[in-house]
């Protein structure tokens, strides 16, 4: 007989009709203790059979017997926020939006910066320690963030439609597309090139529609495919010289967020190419630098402390059993013209 760790392997419980803890043992493979230690995070089991019983937990529909009572009574009184960075102004604005509606229902923040080796032990020790969930980590495959939404509320902001999950969002196509219609309409920009990996993150790529979407509007091919670089300060300064070698030189650089243009827009400067003068550049946000930045940045105004403020609302009503069903919360944007396109002061 197989084991798990020297335990028989849980065999079907003669209840059917719903899902229980011996068909989550058998559908991953594992002994019941295991399942228990996973969905209560009392012990440490391994990262691979972690994943095998929430995917197993999650397949099944499973919810263990007193998961309805803990989250409705909110007995941690604590929300987990699960980001992959600490770097940049969008998680700084994003945590203070989330706090200050937090700290009007009394709820503690417990900040997690969820590293890839760990990160499936990391997720299902929340399940013991907090309420609810809010993740804003955009390299969480969607399969783990569903089998912890079907253990506890989640919401999650910045990326598409997941299931079991609340999710927050800005606008992101439309705003693209009319700053890169400024550029084409007004500045007569014809050699526009996309700053930003559009695999790296939904927004990016609904942000990467829009501008593609400008383009064919007006009968313009891009001069090449995106500049595939990180989302961030990093990722502008590996575009300058991606800039440089490209055959023909841009007349036109639309970045993917404020960092990737504040860094490409510096070393094309210290290269003695001026924003705004020598070609246009766009960022996204809106962060306080793109306002004292001189080019000013052309930008989109990105309502991020206002998105961690609503994930903040919705989680506390979801773990209080208040909330309607999941769905997609769509926050507007807007077009901030600046000098770095080419508009005067």
């Amino acid at each position: 007989m197989s084991t798990d760790r020297g335990r028989p392997r849980a065999r079907r419980s003669p209840t059917s009709g719903r899902a229980t803890i011996y068909s989550v043992a058998e559908r991953a493979g594992v002994s019941i203790a295991t399942v228990s230690r996973v969905l209560s995070g009392t012990a440490v089991t391994s990262p691979e059979a972690t994943e095998r019983v929430l995917k197993a937990a999650h397949e099944l529909a499973y919810v263990p017997q007193n998961s309805a009572k803990s989250l409705a009574s909110a007995r941690y009184q604590t929300h987990a926020v699960v980001i992959g960075s600490l770097d940049g102004p969008y998680y700084s604005e994003l945590l203070m939006g989330y706090e200050e509606v937090a700290a009007r229902h009394d709820q503690e923040l417990l900040l997690v910066v969820a590293d890839l080796p760990r990160r499936a032990r990391t997720l299902a020790d929340l399940r013991a320690r907090v309420d609810g969930v809010m993740i804003a980590q955009m390299d969480i495959p969607a399969e783990e963030i569903a089998a912890l939404a079907a253990l506890i509320p989640v919401v999650v902001v910045g990326r598409t439609r997941l299931e079991g999950c609340d999710v927050v969002i800005s606008e992101s196509t439309d705003t693209a597309n009319a700053l890169t219609r400024h550029l084409i309409d007004v500045h007569g920009r014809r050699r526009l090139v996309f700053v930003g990996d559009p695999d790296q993150s939904s927004d990016v790529a609904a942000r990467h529609a829009g501008f593609q979407a400008a383009l064919t509007e007006s009968g313009l091919d891009p001069v090449a495919e995106p500049l595939r670089v990180p989302y961030t300060e990093q990722g502008g300064d590996a575009a300058v010289a991606l800039v440089l070698g490209l055959p023909s030189r841009p007349d036109a650089l639309v970045c993917a967020n404020d960092e990737v243009a504040l860094a490409l827009g510096a070393g094309l400067r210290r290269r003695s190419i001026v924003p705004g003068a020598d070609l246009s550049l766009t960022g996204w946000d809106d962060v306080t630098a793109a306002r004292y930045v001189r080019p000013g940045l052309t930008t989109a105004r990105q309502p991020v402390r206002e998105m961690g403020g609503r994930a903040a609302e919705l989680l506390h009503r979801r773990v209080g059993g208040s909330a309607g069903p999941v769905g997609q919360h769509v926050l507007a944007t807007e077009a901030v013209i600046r000098q770095s396109c080419g508009c005067p002061d």
